[in-house]
């Protein structure tokens, strides 16, 4: 017993000792230069009232002795559209900064532009002085003014009267905002719809779309994170719902990022022409018991079919690239049609006869079966026709495609399929060139060249 306590004195006497040993911390003016982890920093567009997501710069202390760092400071000052955050303090400027020897410290980094900020290239530096040297880190973002759109217990969110949107502002949506039933919401070139997380458009009844975008200003549809990476990732935001007897002209779109991209239901009339949909969690375009044409539509990226449809309608698809290399989820069928003769939601059925033409078009993937088709008992008839065009699909699938000019399992050798670079044109040497018929309504291709023999099918001649 007199041994255990013995031990135990001697063991925190040793540790007592060793605290009170210990060197004392002494910092030093640098001698050597500091180490960043980038020169630059590029942030996220943002927009007027809104911060942007925060980037870190790493500063590194490669001497052999702790430092104190003179000055870290915003080269702009006070007025500058950005803040930092240095040892977890945020600010403009800060003094005295301890850095230990062969460590490292962060430089939070974010831009928040003011109300009616203009329009223009953000650029700063953040400014580090000490005895070795001044050294700067670039910091580069754009602002864009913006008008919002934020659905509240106050404020329902509601389009009331026939508008017209241009591009001078970008528009930024919170929630959801609606277009009232019989209303017309036209949006002219250039436009830019940006979507924050689980925010969508409804258009009720009778209500109508518009949208007039050309070539180099198409209209764009996305959501609000605007850094390059979010180009390439599915649902962030839900997608346009149009109900009853709405009416969609659509030209010249990009629309990319979200759950469903477009969604028409109930008798709508739709017509898209010269646009592209692009990585969404489910379907670029989901059709239910509507009527739909489209021209020069490239499609590509999405988890369960580029193009739905269920429950009966009229789809006419021509000159078109569905193209889908979906590798998200592998679980996922990403098809690149979908079709159904029934669909239900609640208490909500659709079930009438379904007519499917597809010309001149391409749909291949990696997917084996690139076309499904959902036989309900009981339900409307289906009726699928494929003229001069390429499809990917095995022999021993379900569905089996007809029409003239069936081109099977022959790979179009698109030129980029990957998002991130994404070119559905294809190569010299690609089968689809050559195989296309003439169409007095399609005469020229989604970038406006003419169509002439020998003619390509797909989007892009």
């Amino acid at each position: 017993m007199k041994i255990k306590i013995f031990l135990g004195i001697a063991f925190w006497s040793l540790l007592l000792l060793a605290g009170c040993n210990r060197d004392d911390i002494s910092f030093d003016a640098p001698s050597q230069l500091l180490r960043f982890s980038t020169d630059t920093v590029f942030c996220d567009t943002v927009y007027n009232q809104m911060r942007s997501e925060t980037y870190a710069v790493k500063v590194y202390n490669n001497e052999d002795k702790d430092v104190m760092i003179p000055r870290i400071a915003l080269e702009g000052g006070s007025s500058s559209l950005y803040r930092i955050n240095v040892d977890g303090k945020v600010g403009t400027s800060f003094e005295n900064v301890a850095l230990r020897r062969k460590d490292s410290l962060y430089v939070f980094v974010e831009i928040a532009p003011v109300a009616n900020a203009p329009e223009a290239i953000a650029e700063d530096k953040v400014v580090f002085n000490t005895p070795a040297g001044e050294q700067k880190v670039t910091l580069f973002s754009v602002v864009q003014d913006a008008e919002y759109f934020i659905k509240s217990e106050s404020n329902p969110n509601i389009i009331s009267d026939n508008t017209t949107w241009t591009k001078d502002k970008v528009k930024v949506i919170f929630g959801d905002l609606t277009v009232a039933e019989g209303k017309t919401l036209t949006m002219e070139k250039g436009t830019k719809v940006y979507f924050r997380k689980n925010s969508g458009m409804n258009f009720e009844k009778s209500s109508v779309l518009n949208v007039n975008g050309a070539l180099g200003e198409e209209v764009i549809f996305r959501g609000d994170r605007s850094d390059t990476k979010y180009d390439t990732l599915p649902a962030n935001w839900n997608g346009i719902k149009m109900d009853e007897a709405t009416v969609l002209n659509m030209n010249y779109a990009r629309v990319f990022g979200g759950n469903v991209g477009l969604q028409i239901k109930n008798n709508n009339q739709a017509t898209i022409n010269n646009s592209i949909f692009h990585t969404f969690q489910n379907a670029g375009i989901y059709g239910i018991n509507s009527k739909l044409t489209m021209n020069n539509v490239v499609m590509n990226n999405c988890g369960e079919a580029d193009f739905a449809i269920a429950g009966g309608g009229t789809y006419t698809i021509n000159y078109s690239t569905l193209a889908n290399y979906w590798n998200l989820n592998p679980s996922m069928s990403a098809a690149g049609i979908y079709a159904s003769n029934f669909y239900q939601n609640g208490t909500e059925i659709f079930n009438e006869n379904t007519t499917l033409t597809v010309n001149n078009s391409i749909v291949f993937g990696d997917t084996l079966d690139m076309i499904t088709y959902n036989n309900v008992t009981n339900a409307g008839a289906f009726s699928a026709t494929f003229n001069n065009s390429s499809l990917k699909q095995s022999a021993n699938a379900a569905f089996k495609p007809t029409g003239n000019n069936i081109f099977l399992n022959e790979d179009p050798e698109f030129q980029n399929y990957f998002t991130q670079k994404m070119n559905l044109r294809v190569k010299a040497n690609s089968k689809a060139r050559g195989k296309g018929v003439f169409d007095n309504n399609v005469p020229k291709d989604i970038v406006g060249l003419n169509r002439v023999n020998p003619i390509t099918i797909g989007a892009y001649q």
